[in-house]
């Protein structure tokens, strides 16, 4: 399995501007972001305020005892309010976090549901999950810690540069000479970091997309005893994971070494000079420890801040990601104004002069120049060989996408002037690969009509030959099906998925080689059902199994993507050609 190379040869991230993107999110929780805000502003002042109280101390040490006990006893006010502040703050600032990520992945996860099928050949589904998973857990990162920490430490740095410059203007200069040394390698190498923090996600995103292929087709790979070549390709894409990553700490860790190194001998040469001038008598013992502490903090902040410029930097690629995610153009879109299907509904279906090519093959032709008029209440079967376009008619049905040129109409109507949840909500599908999620046979079945009664499903499940082997498993219908329904047999599947189709009680039918799966009394059984429920409904059979679709009231055959023939079974074996040619092939001269 060949690693998905779409997210990850992209263009190198953006700057920390891509946060932006973030605020859509945020606006709708202003007050909660106002309370976290002034949290931090009350922490961050009361930090700033307890070394004068520790200058007056220590200046104050050998002097008026009572003035002593009213200096501690500020500072214990001082460190209640800051010990509040941090709590508030911490609480807001996590809820915010909390919330605003919640509300991205759900607009995510709304987004890539409605996204068409073309959107899926581009993207493993394990790459979008990842979006969904770990880019949002870096934003909620970021919300939740970084941005409350940065702005604090923000707050640290400024306010105690500006109290460093009322304690001594001299040893403050001094220290401002430092700042430029600092400032370069944060800037120099946080470009670095951007590159390779953006880098590493796109390797998270194909780890998990290649996991998550292997892992959906894991009987596959065992029975082609493929586990050997599976695990060496998710090892190797991880271990491109894991030295992306390994790049981007060695690049954080050096920018941090040179960050504290610089910061901490820049205030270790100012303390010395501040020693001097102390001994001198320029400044007093308490004003050297209030400028250090104001000193240490600062340090603090500068440190801090670039420990969490990475931090920041991860979060802007993922925003990045999240955002073109969110922003995907898509080839199938609702119309602005929509009409609506006329109710109530005929089922007349009409392809005029289709011509359509799939987006991964743009320089094959699936269908060239078909035009079908189905009748409302008629039975058509389409055949042909594997690849002549018979299901891509109904991947146009169904609008999974648009024609190149030409046009579908559903009770004359063009598919692209309605919504598709419209006219989508009047065909009922069973494609050929029956897709059976993991809850309950009863809740799968019910999939194709939520409100329908537990008599009205089990009914359903009569008429698609399933009631018995359901009602045979440990908790009959409520018993829990696995993930892509393990427990049940292919046909089983496929009755499952009839069973769906027929409670949807719709007025168009797709069936998409409904009955490939099933032993031939079940086939038979079936195909008796879907007799029943096809009268008075448009239905469209897609089949190989000739003697499925004997019956139809018309029958279309195909071949390299056009209508070479139509006419009933009879008439197209008389009239010999492509039909006639496959009926031999699968009857026996009297069954012909």
């Amino acid at each position: 399995m060949a690693r998905n190379d779409t997210l990850i040869d992209r263009p190198a991230s953006k700057r920390v501007g891509a946060l932006r993107g973030l605020m859509p999110f945020l606006r709708p929780y202003r007050t909660m972001s106002a309370l976290a805000g002034l949290a931090l502003v009350v922490t961050a002042g009361m930090s700033l305020v307890l070394p004068l109280a520790v200058r007056r101390v220590v200046d104050g040490f050998n002097k008026d005892v009572a003035l002593l006990d009213q200096y501690f006893g500020a500072a214990l006010v001082i460190a209640a309010l800051l010990a509040l502040g941090t709590g508030v703050r911490y609480y807001f600032v996590t809820r915010l976090g909390e919330r605003v990520v919640a509300d991205i992945r759900r607009a995510l996860f709304d987004r890539v549901m409605g996204m068409s099928p073309a959107f899926y050949e581009r993207l493993l589904t394990g790459e979008v999950l990842s979006r969904i998973t770990t880019d949002t857990t870096l934003i909620l990162s970021l919300i939740g810690s970084s941005v409350s920490v940065a702005l604090r430490n923000v707050l640290m740095l400024v306010g105690g540069l500006a109290l460093l410059m009322l304690t001594s203007a001299k040893l403050t200069g001094l220290v401002l000479l430092i700042v430029p040394a600092i400032v370069l390698p944060i800037v120099f190498l946080g470009r670095r970091l951007r590159v390779l923090s953006r880098e590493n996600q796109d390797w998270i995103a194909a780890s998990s997309g290649s996991a998550s292929e292997a892992l959906s087709a894991v009987q596959t790979v065992q029975a082609f005893t493929h586990e050997g070549q599976t695990r060496a390709a998710f090892a190797e894409v991880t271990e491109k994971a894991y030295a992306s990553a390994q790049t981007r700490v060695k690049v954080r860790s050096l920018m941090t070494v040179i960050v504290i190194f610089l910061t901490f001998t820049g205030i270790v040469g100012v303390l010395w000079i501040g020693a001097r001038d102390v001994r001198a008598g320029a400044m007093s013992p308490g004003e050297l420890v209030q400028f250090v502490i104001y000193a240490v903090m600062v340090a603090g902040a500068v440190g801090a801040l670039s420990e969490i410029w990475g931090e920041v930097q991860r979060a802007a690629g993922a925003t990045e990601r999240l955002v073109e995610m969110l922003g995907a153009e898509d080839s199938v879109n609702d119309p602005a104004s929509p009409r609506a299907l006329p109710r109530p509904v005929r089922g007349e279906i009409v392809f005029d002069d289709v011509t359509f090519r799939y987006p991964a093959r743009p320089e094959v032709s699936a269908l060239r120049g078909v035009s079908l008029v189905v009748r409302p209440g008629e039975t058509v079967a389409l055949v042909g060989p594997s690849g002549a376009g018979k299901t891509t008619i109904l991947q146009l049905l169904m609008r999974f996408y648009d024609p190149q040129s030409g046009v579908v109409r559903f009770d004359g109507i063009d598919l692209r002037e309605m919504e598709r949840a419209d006219f989508r909500r009047a065909v009922a599908l069973v494609p050929q690969d029956p897709v059976i999620f993991a809850a309950s046979a009863r809740e799968n079945i019910r999939f194709g009509r939520p409100d329908a009664t537990d008599a009205e499903v089990e009914a359903a499940a009569k008429a698609a030959a399933a009631h018995d082997f359901l009602s045979a498993l440990p908790q009959g219908y409520d018993t829990w099906l696995g993930e892509r329904g393990v427990m049940l047999s292919g046909g089983q599947k496929q009755r499952v998925a009839i069973a769906r189709a027929i409670l949807r009680d719709a007025k168009v039918l797709l069936l998409d080689e409904a009955t490939s799966a099933l032993d031939a009394e079940s086939e038979r059984a079936v195909q008796a059902a879907v007799e029943s429920l096809s009268e008075g409904r448009t239905t469209l059979v897609v089949a190989h199994r000739l003697a499925t679709v004997k019956r139809a009231d018309r029958i279309v055959v195909f071949d390299h993507g056009q209508i070479v023939a139509t006419g009933t079974h009879e008439a197209l074996v008389a009239e010999g050609g492509l039909y006639a040619r496959l009926a031999r092939l699968q009857f026996t001269d009297g069954q012909v």
